[in-house]
Parts: C-alpha cells; sequence; structure tokens
C-alpha cells in the first residue's frame, strides 16, 4: 500500500476526497466517475487513474451497479494523517496558560458536543467494518 501522504500529497486526489465528503455530507451514498469528472472538469481517464491510488490506499470504497460504479470516501485510513500532525498542533497549546473556565451551559453544550461525535464516530467506524469486502 502508498504511503497515506504520498497519495494526498496529489491536488486532484485532495480535489475528489473533498469532493466525495460533501457530496456524502448531502446525503448522497456514491459519486459517479462521470459525476466527479463533471463537477471537477477533469479527464476521465485523470480520474480514474486517481480513483485507482485511492482505492489502493482504501481511502476511497467502489460500489457498482451495472455498468456503473460509484465512489464514497472511506476516511479509516486519514487517521494515520491524524496522528502524524496532532503533536505539531498540540506544541501550539500553552500548557502553563491559566485554563479557561466555561460557563456552566457552554461546558454542558461542549460535554454534549463531545459524546455526540464519539458516538457517530463508533457508529460509523462499524458500519465501515459491516460493509462487503472490508
Amino acid at each position: 500500500m502508498a504511503d497515506i501522504f504520498d497519495v494526498i500529497a496529489d491536488g486532484t486526489r485532495r480535489d475528489i476526497l473533498q469532493l466525495l465528503r460533501e457530496r456524502a455530507a448531502s446525503g448522497e451514498r456514491g459519486t459517479s466517475v462521470s459525476q466527479i469528472v463533471h463537477q471537477l472538469e477533469v479527464s476521465q481517464p485523470t480520474v480514474s487513474k486517481h480513483l485507482k491510488v485511492l482505492r489502493e490506499a482504501e481511502l476511497v470504497s467502489v460500489r457498482e451497479e451495472g455498468q456503473h460504479r460509484y465512489y464514497s470516501l472511506s476516511i479509516g485510513p486519514l487517521d494515520a494523517v491524524d496522528d502524524w500532525l496532532m503533536p505539531f498542533l498540540l506544541d501550539d497549546i500553552d500548557m502553563d496558560a491559566a485554563p479557561v473556565t466555561l460557563p456552566d451551559s457552554a461546558a454542558h453544550a461542549a460535554e454534549v458536543m463531545g459524546r455526540a461525535a464519539a458516538s457517530a464516530k463508533h457508529v460509523v467506524a462499524s458500519a465501515l467494518k459491516k460493509l462487503p469486502g472490508r
């Protein structure tokens, strides 16, 4: 498998990932090659080449319906990028600074959002594991 950083270093592949993320957020179950070609205004062979790299890196999954292929984002491999970046982001936090105290309502809202995010991540991870071919 290719190094995840090499895979996401290419701008066209990042554009494809972004498009798949946006379309999934709007409720679509997959995006066809022709939709990607049209949206990004890139040639079909170029899109196919990049989708192959993204499939090999397990950043996208493909669902076939007849002669059509529909691609969806698979975010699992991006955890490696997140793990690598976090120490750099944490370096910007002043650990000696006085802690910020939130009002009770904001602290409660933050707790609820954190729990919801953790729950959603678990649900998505569980659903992805149940997909055929995983």
